[in-house]
């Protein structure tokens, strides 16, 4: 090797490393979390996003209005629709999010996001970096949290994913040093590690929970996971309530699928990329990423959102109005519990049950066989006002749990 060619790398490396030593003054410096209870009008912006995401987009915010119609008329609660993070207009700027679109989104306390285009190498968009990875960075939404429940199996996993680190914070500036080696970067801080471990701490609490578990390769990658597992000691001190421990991500991922120990598990934290992965298959155990829904939360703002793709080839063939939204009906459950409205939240994610997984009377099947997004959106809203609700959805459970 070079000695030119290892100049270059030690050059390329202290680039990316000021700005994150830079940003780590800055989380030190970071104050509380907003309380929504003092916000007058909570301010809730929709983006429609790519390919299916207008459509079941257009789904949730009509349930939203629908269940905060007095709250709307109040004056408690604005919605605004937010138009311009579609692909075409991202690569128009050149921009993962334009700068006039990232202004309307920071007037907002809280986002209800479609999915988005993330361009690749080689494909017909320019390569952007993802515009949920910018949000989350811009917006410094550094946690991602992905709850999954199967209450007949007795699962009720939330996942505390952090947002902001780890492979991908750094994972589109890496280096071909020669030709031969090309080295990428992978970020892990005390304090990021610290805000999001706390934060599955606080949930645990708040919730009723007695169980965090950390995820991490500590055994093998020794500097990053070993720092965050090393911080999750420290945060634990401080919840003497609340029991804690480590597992690294492959033994994790088996888990997940062990019967006999899955329900076991409670409240999970770990880094970003093993997070990306244990929750996908968290929501496949749920009953596939469609019916997942996920929390991108910081201090100040938060955005929510459906985990899945945004199937181009849905809407080439003209299939978008019968796209399943049930991903972005779990993420309005999620957006209604984090601005105050935890029993209605709660109502959405029991509803969703009743008609996705237990009692199916508007079946989708994302053709013109089944219903479209808005009959199903409707059976959903007329559930969460069913003064049964309760009722019904113990008596499935009971009923699916006795087959098992």
């Amino acid at each position: 090797m070079s000695q030119a060619a290892l100049e270059r790398a030690r050059e390329h490396f202290g680039k990316i490393l000021v700005p994150q030593l830079e940003r780590i003054e800055r989380m030190k410096r970071e104050g509380g979390w907003i309380d929504y209870g003092q916000v007058k009008p909570i301010v809730i912006g929709t983006l429609g996003g790519d390919g299916i995401g207008p459509a079941i987009t257009r789904v949730a915010e009509n349930v939203l209005k629908d269940l905060l119609a007095a709250e709307i008329k109040s004056g408690k609660v604005v919605i605004r629709q937010i138009d311009g993070l579609t692909i075409e207009n991202r690569a128009k700027h050149m921009k993962s999010i334009p700068d006039d679109v990232l202004a309307e989104i920071r007037k907002c306390h809280v986002t209800l996001k479609g999915p988005t285009t993330t361009p690749e190498a080689g494909g017909p968009w320019p390569n952007l970096e993802s515009a949920n990875v910018s949000m989350r960075k811009e917006l410094d939404l550094f946690a991602n949290v992905r709850p999954v429940r199967v209450p007949s199996e007795g699962i009720d996993w939330t996942f505390f994913r952090e947002n902001t680190e780890d492979l991908y914070a750094l994972g589109s500036q890496g280096i071909d040093v020669t030709p031969d080696i090309a080295i990428d970067f992978r970020l892990i801080t005390t304090p990021g590690s610290e805000r999001i471990i706390d934060a599955a701490f606080a949930h645990a609490k708040k919730t009723g929970k007695t169980r965090v578990t950390i995820v991490t390769k500590a055994n093998i990658v020794k500097k990053t996971d070993g720092k965050f597992l090393e911080v999750a000691a420290k945060v634990a001190e401080r919840y003497p309530g609340i029991s804690w421990d480590g597992w690294y991500i492959d033994i994790m991922t088996a888990k997940l699928l062990d019967r006999a120990r899955r329900a076991d598990f409670q409240v999970f934290a770990l880094p970003n990329l093993y997070g990306d992965i244990l929750t996908d298959e968290a929501a496949e155990i749920q009953g596939g990423v469609g019916t997942a829904g996920s929390a991108n939360i910081g201090k100040r703002f938060a955005m929510f959102e459906a985990i899945h793709g945004s199937a181009p080839r849905m809407v080439q063939e003209g299939r978008a109005q019968y796209a399943d939204p049930s991903s972005m009906l779990k993420a309005v459950a999620m957006l209604l519990s984090h601005i105050g409205f935890a029993e209605l939240g709660d109502r959405v994610d029991k509803a969703l049950e009743i008609c996705g997984q237990y009692e199916r009377k508007v079946k989708l099947t994302g053709r013109d066989t089944g219903a479209t997004g808005e009959q199903f959106g409707k059976y959903v809203t007329e559930t969460v006002r069913d003064p049964r609700l309760k009722e019904r959805w113990q008596a499935f459970v009971a009923k699916d749990s006795a087959k098992k």
